[in-house]
């Protein structure tokens, strides 16, 4: 049977053919419109936004750090300065391979491990091209031996800058602070146009405190970059302006004498002008090198540091919080006579101990047979406890607490740098807010020698002793005195500040008071008689002995047998000359014993230089 053959359907393939160009066309058509109306609005309508882009791509503005101010002592001795320094930096798209150029590096020079993490952390944080420091604060040596092989090594290049320098080291520290490099916190509070090109920004102290003063105003530039962002050239230049230069009122001669009594010994020494609050010496013992904290201390310091039994890092003057003491007497004394519970005249009998009526504990005096009938002359001028005993239970806790709040007890004095703390002055309301507890009238009598729950730092101390010898003026204690412009070098001076003045019934107290602290020094029987020997001008003081461990009833207190640590403080309080006061000391001496031993010889000895430097000695 013959096969059947199909004729080819021309017209069906025509109509096919027909209908897919069509929807080619139309595809086509529609994907032309659509690239039309995309060039329109990239054109047209976004024109302005992309020719911005495409500038910026070609301009932009760079940040020019300004010159950080300097900070002078009273002298005009530099203690902060900005140092030239050179660090080796790498640009990371230039090297093959990073590991093995460190590898080579530190065949000629020192890269520890602490520098490899810092540049590493930095690697993940800036762009390929960006100049990253692997090594910084090269000497001189280093310098040329890197130079001699600098054709060694591409991307890597000894870049000169400038950095903070302490050239005191740790005599200063707790005063100055240091600066360190700006972190993730520091970025959350800093105005971020003024320190786009700054790196470090101050930490503690003066630095910190006076920030804004010392960094100077960042200045700018317009550079024009390339397609990857490098400079090509400078267009247009505004400059920085340098942070202000301080200076200090700190009196480096006698800061050192304070530092060299306290020979490393745990305690702090702050002296203040009481005419203007100016601290002549801040010393806070034992210090630490600030300098290592400038470009980030290395974990295995930082962990010594903290771990040490001395506690360096804690700032003495105004952290340390210490039981003031037998130096809370002579304040006591003077609010026991504006309350009329006391006159000068009026005398308590010290058998060496005191009871409260009805109970056998007894309050013991510092002196075992006691002082016999003491009157207030007698008792600041000797030290009777006993006496203040029965004086803070006439006085009471209340008006204990309010007399002594006169002074400043209990508040942050006010000076110029952060970090203070306000001590306790302990009152019937805080114990029951703070402890839940009732206030006893035996807690009462322990106030009346400075010691249960009250608190001072030694520059509350300075400032409330600096009111006693104004006779009532208190003025607030201060670091730096003045400024200078750096371009002008013109000055401008800081104002004191007079912050109140305490008001008596009868002027005469703060004689009485002032008399009796003399003679601590100066009369028969003064606790600290022998620091008052020989001396050409009169000063006045009291010696404090503060309590670290509580001794039991039936003990005696036997230093030998007791460890150091937990030994008593030795404090002092003085100022000089009395007539017209132009020095005031508040010494502690962490387990040093007694005020008068330990304490009060350093007064005399920074006193005796003082007075001879300033020519307050006189021969007659």
């Amino acid at each position: 049977m013959a096969k059947e053959f199909t004729l080819k359907d021309n017209e069906f393939e025509s109509r096919l053919i027909a209908r897919r160009v069509f929807f080619a066309g139309l595809i086509i058509l529609l994907m032309v419109a659509l690239i039309i109306s995309r060039v329109f609005y990239l054109t047209v309508i976004q024109h302005e936004h992309f020719t911005t882009l495409s500038k910026s791509n070609r301009v932009k503005i760079t940040p020019i750090p300004p010159i950080r101010g300097l900070i002078y002592s009273r002298e005009g001795v530099i203690i902060a300065e900005n140092k030239p320094s050179f660090s080796l930096e790498v640009i990371p798209e230039q090297i093959e391979d990073v590991d093995r150029l460190i590898e080579q590096l530190s065949k000629l020079i020192s890269i520890q491990d602490s520098d490899i993490d810092r540049f590493k952390n930095l690697l993940g944080k800036k762009r390929r091209f960006e100049s990253i420091p692997l090594r910084l604060n090269l000497d001189q040596k280093e310098v040329a031996i890197f130079s001699v092989n600098r054709h060694r090594f591409s991307g890597v290049d000894v870049v000169a800058g400038l950095n903070r320098f302490y050239p005191l080291g740790e005599e200063l520290v707790h005063t100055i602070g240091y600066v360190g490099r700006i972190d993730e916190e520091d970025i959350k509070q800093l105005d971020e146009s003024n320190y786009s090109g700054s790196t470090h920004v101050g930490k503690l102290g003066i630095e910190k405190a006076y920030e804004d003063i010392l960094h100077g105003d960042v200045g700018f530039q317009q550079v024009e970059v390339n397609a990857q962002g490098r400079v090509i050239r400078v267009l247009d230049r505004t400059a920085p302006r340098p942070g202000q230069n301080l200076h200090l009122t700190i009196d480096l001669s006698l800061q050192r004498i304070a530092i060299n009594e306290l020979n490393n010994r745990r305690g702090a020494i702050v002296a203040m002008d009481p005419a203007n609050g100016d601290v002549l010496a801040f010393v806070s013992s034992p210090g630490y090198d600030p300098n290592k904290f400038v470009n980030g201390i290395d974990t295995r310091s930082y962990s010594a540091l903290l771990s040490s039994r001395d506690k360096p890092l804690i700032n003495r003057v105004i952290q340390g919080k210490y039981p003031p003491g037998s130096t809370i007497k002579p304040f006591l004394g003077l609010v026991g006579l504006d309350n009329g519970v006391r006159d000068l005249a009026q005398e308590s009998w010290c058998p060496g101990w005191f009871s409260l009526k009805g109970h056998d504990h007894r309050y013991r005096d510092w002196k075992k047979g006691g002082h016999g009938y003491t009157n207030l002359h007698k008792a600041i001028t000797q030290s009777c406890d006993v006496f203040f005993y029965i004086l803070a239970y006439e006085l009471g806790i209340n008006r204990i607490f309010e007399g002594l709040s006169w002074f400043g007890f209990g508040e942050t004095t006010g000076i110029d740098i952060d970090g203070e703390a306000s001590g306790l002055l302990p009152s019937k309301e805080w114990k029951r807010n703070a402890l839940g507890q009732a206030w006893y009238p035996g807690e009462t009598l322990i106030m009346g020698i400075g010691q249960g729950y009250a608190l001072s730092t030694p520059m509350q101390l300075v400032k409330a002793t600096s009111s006693l010898a104004n006779k009532g003026k208190i003025v607030r204690p201060r670091l730096v005195s003045s400024t200078s412009d750096p371009i002008s070098n013109d000055i401008s001076y800081l104002n004191s500040h007079i912050e109140n003045t305490i008001q008596v019934k009868n002027q005469s107290y703060w004689d009485d008071i002032i008399t009796s602290m003399k003679d601590v020094v100066h009369g028969v029987g003064g606790t600290a008689w022998r620091s008052g020997l020989n001396a050409k001008y009169k000063f006045a003081g009291k010696t404090g002995t503060a309590q670290v461990i509580s001794i039991a009833q039936d003990k005696e207190y036997k230093k030998e047998e007791i460890p150091e640590e937990l030994q008593d403080h030795a404090l002092f309080i003085a100022f000089a000359p009395v007539e017209t006061p132009r020095i005031v000391v508040a010494i502690i001496v962490e387990n040093g014993g007694g005020g008068s031993k330990t304490a009060a010889p350093i007064a005399r000895k920074m006193f005796d230089h003082f007075m001879g430097n300033n020519n307050l000695i006189s021969e007659g």
